[in-house]
């Protein structure tokens, strides 16, 4: 951390200005000699401007403004003080954009689920990167749960029910769960063309902790496709979705995938599908911010950006155009 210079601190009280609010309402204003005007760049209500003026001329026992036949205009008082909260309020305006500036210069710090960083955003980060070459990006690929205001990251992306008050909250993608397996596993002797022919195939496990009601397990999956004859104790276990998809890619057996993670493998022609059995799930996932973070302009880029990027995305379940 810099040290503060004291000779730039005021050693006048601040506690007895007046509201940041009310200086900043006369300011513009004066600027504008409309209190209609002053609203609609202050995105209040007249009446709003109105009330804060006369705080403002309450505090300091001075009139600011003269109102004579639907005109304004400063009084003499007004005009005395217009010019020192103008460059005050510059000031405020150079070193807001000082921080920003310094704070953009840093690289922007992305908190993801491992198995959606590997499977979904990597394969994506070069279209942010020739957008945006200024703005450097860290993924940080965890399951841990991260405070936002503290844990110096910048934004995160969540799958899970939606719920997370105090946040920036924008929906991107919703999900899917169907069965996938390698194509050499398709082609094989033993045969997969229905839900039933699984009792001759490894079943592969996702076991991450999700805790989604909504989502399928193997016992819940064959029981709606008509096969509850298929042992679905048996198998190989994983606890991240992106294992169970490299797992099913190696030949090691049928995966029970997340759509939106397996579109890459799906795309590509490492995995395919067998037969259908789509099930939409509750869960979806979630761009997340701190409030404090919002108006940053590297996480306004990157939130724009994955914005478009899920509303290009084909819903889950859904085979790729072309």
């Amino acid at each position: 951390m810099l040290p503060v210079a004291h000779s730039i601190v005021p050693s006048v009280p601040l506690n007895r200005l007046p509201p940041l609010s009310a200086l900043r309402t006369f300011l513009v204003a004066a600027r504008h000699l409309s209190f209609v005007q002053a609203a609609n760049e202050l995105n209040v209500t007249p009446a709003a401007v109105g009330q804060q003026v006369r705080l403002l001329e309450a505090c300091l026992g001075r009139a600011l403004f003269t109102r004579s036949n639907r005109t304004l205009s400063l009084t003499d008082d007004g005009r005395m003080i217009l010019p020192g909260l103008a460059e005050g309020f510059e000031r405020i305006v150079d070193a807001v954009t000082l921080l920003q500036g310094a704070a953009a210069a840093g690289p922007l710090s992305v908190s993801v689920a491992p198995s959606f960083a590997t499977k979904w955003l990597i394969h994506r980060l070069d279209s942010f990167r020739s957008a945006h070459p200024d703005i450097n990006v860290r993924i940080s690929a965890s399951m841990e749960l991260v405070d936002l205001s503290a844990d110096g990251v910048d934004c995160a992306i969540r799958y899970g029910g939606g719920s997370y008050p105090g946040l920036v909250v924008d929906k991107l993608l919703t999900e899917a769960v169907f069965p996938v397996c390698s194509p050499a596993l398709l082609a094989g002797p033993r045969g997969l063309d229905r839900p039933a022919a699984l009792s001759r195939h490894t079943l592969l496990h996702d076991d991450s902790p999700d805790e989604d009601s909504s989502c399928p397990d193997w016992r819940m999956w064959l029981r709606a496709a008509g096969a509850a004859d298929v042992d679905a104790a048996q198998g190989l276990r994983f606890d991240q979705s992106s294992l169970v998809l490299e797992a099913a890619a190696a030949g090691q057996g049928v995966a029970l995938a997340k759509a939106r993670l397996a579109d890459a493998d799906l795309s590509s022609g490492r995995l395919v599908r067998p037969f259908g059995g789509v099930q939409h799930i509750q869960f979806a996932y979630y761009f997340i911010c701190a409030p404090g973070r919002a108006a940053d302009i590297r996480v306004n880029a990157f939130r724009s950006w994955l914005k478009a990027e899920c509303a290009a995305a084909q819903p889950p379940g859904e085979p790729a155009a072309g």
